[in-house]
């Protein structure tokens, strides 16, 4: 779940609040016949007023309801994550900012997802006072969401910082990697694993140069006691540790997570890439670390050293946060260089967070022209194969459901799409969950869908996407600058004309994405 930075928690999902209407049984619609109004029947007595929200328990939080608009003014949209968006909130009194993070209730539909919900506000408050973790201020409950109120990280995104500075150096990565494995070091003392550490997760509070550097969104953090093993599939797949693969881990794993984060600090892309989620595991568990392509060669051999220790496929035997900050390289009087870092690295940093938010926006969009129709078809679909009608759906059923579809999935494709779908890890997929795995294949994989998402993009109907079409679009997502621009269309543009046709989206919206593996939440 997001908090402030672009779509952060894990991957952007569409907000099916359009569903809840059309899903309603015929006899409850009112499809133009006149209802008889409910006073018409003097026999029946008036239904009893709403409880006030005071007096009412939230079934997340456990305490008083609250309406946190009586509090605070919402304004514009921050981010958006699978569960949550983050809103810019001012104090009605104070006239104080602050980000809120918006649950809705709606999305909480068994238990593990209300234990999520109160262990990340447990975490925050557990946490704070961290000059380097974002700050809880409050959370409320109303009938229709969850409200986590933070304090607001106004100075933008790590990468988005690193690229705007222009000059950037060994020391520079040192000074901002510092500060990431100082939250580590701090969520580990206080007997915490954050689980999802990545550059989006990074936000810097103010715009000033010395602003300290904020981690934010604990949505999938863990209280841990030593020697306890995890095994939840979590995480962002280019940062996700080889034992977390395996199904067993230990704070070990946001180590890694910063090893992989400052590599790309040092030379602008991931260490293990590939086009897909399941070839990026691939090369995780091969643990290849390529220090040979430029710029490596001009890096020094200290910082090489430290990636090594942090990316050391054996966690027992992978550095622990103290000796990081120990290393000679790490330390503020450390062996670090200022010599500017070559500039390919930016503009590569740059390129891998520009695609990002490029394919992120085009999700949005076709998620945005998802119909009612689909929705109510996938409910028909869950209904026939939920065959016992327990409200779940089964391996067997999903597989004999797929069968009776004419669908020719293999039984390991079955069992994936199965393991992709069942986000609490308890063996069955709910409604919510086929809804949501559903609605995501169907929006990938129609050419319908993405027609629509290229549509948007192209407004003259050229069929293509031109620069100042591609800026009017991003311009709203903060990221329409001519630097940015020339990167993308450099990067989608395979045929070198200058736009983008439709052939070159597809092959992007196809090509790997990083933020597939949020199994839970």
């Amino acid at each position: 779940m997001g908090n402030c930075s672009g779509v952060a928690s894990g991957h952007s999902q569409p907000d099916h609040s359009n569903a809840t209407h059309s899903g309603l049984p015929p006899h409850q619609r009112n499809n133009g016949i006149s209802v008889l109004p409910p006073d018409s029947n003097p026999s029946r007595p008036p239904p009893p007023p709403k409880p006030a929200l005071s007096s009412v328990v939230g079934r997340v939080l456990g305490r008083p309801m609250e309406d946190v608009r009586s509090t605070y003014i919402f304004g514009r949209e921050l981010g958006r994550g699978q569960f949550g968006v983050t809103y810019l909130v001012t104090h009605k009194v104070t006239k104080e900012q602050f980000a809120c993070k918006s649950i809705a209730a709606r999305k909480l539909i068994n238990r593990d997802d209300l234990e999520d919900i109160c262990r990340e506000v447990q975490i925050m408050h557990h946490l704070t006072g961290h000059r380097n973790i974002v700050e809880l201020k409050g959370a409320y409950e109303d009938r229709h969401s969850v409200n986590l109120i933070m304090e607001l990280c106004a100075g933008g995104e790590l990468f988005d910082r690193i690229i705007a500075k222009g000059h950037y150096s060994e020391r520079a990565a040192a000074y901002l990697c510092r500060q990431i494995v100082t939250v580590v070091h701090d969520c580990h003392t206080m007997g915490v694993i954050h689980r999802d550490l990545k550059p989006e997760n990074f936000l810097f509070l103010c715009k000033e140069e010395s602003s300290p550097l904020k981690a934010t969104d604990f949505g999938l953090s863990v209280f841990f006691k030593p020697g306890d093993a995890f095994k939840d599939l979590v995480g962002s797949a280019y940062y996700v540790a080889p034992e977390v693969l395996r199904r067993s881990y230990g704070p070990e794993v946001d180590i890694w997570s910063a090893g992989v984060i400052l590599y790309i600090l040092l030379c602008g892309v991931p260490p293990f890439w590939a086009e897909n989620e399941q070839d990026i595991f691939n090369s995780i568990l091969r643990g290849h670390i390529d220090f040979a392509s430029d710029p490596w060669p001009s890096i020094s051999s200290s910082a090489k050293d430290l990636i090594k220790k942090m990316l050391q496929a054996n966690p027992k035997e992978r550095f622990s946060a103290v000796e990081v900050l120990n290393h000679p390289w790490m330390r503020e009087d450390g062996d670090a260089s200022d010599k500017p870092l070559d500039i390919a690295v930016l503009s590569r940093m740059k390129q891998f967070q520009a695609m990002n938010k490029l394919k992120k926006v085009a999700l949005k969009v076709i998620a945005e022209n998802l119909s009612q129709e689909e929705i109510i078809g996938l409910k028909e679909m869950f209904k026939s194969m939920d065959t016992d009608n327990s409200g779940t759906i089964t391996y067997d059923e999903l597989k004999a459901g797929l069968h009776k579809l004419g669908s020719k999935l293999s039984e390991s494709e079955i069992r994936q799409l199965m393991e992709a779908a069942d986000v609490d890890g308890n063996g069955a997929i709910d409604y919510i969950e086929f809804i949501s795995a559903t609605m995501h294949m169907n929006r990938m994989e129609r050419e319908d869908h993405l027609y629509k998402a290229f549509e948007y993009f192209d407004k003259d109907k050229s069929g293509y996407i031109t620069k100042e079409e591609l800026e009017s679009a991003l311009r709203k997502y903060n990221m329409g600058d001519e630097k940015t621009l020339k990167e993308i269309i450099a990067e989608v543009d395979s045929d070198n004309d200058g736009k983008i046709n439709y052939d070159e989206f597809v092959a992007m919206m196809r090509k790997g994405n990083p933020d597939f593996v949020n199994r839970r939440r």
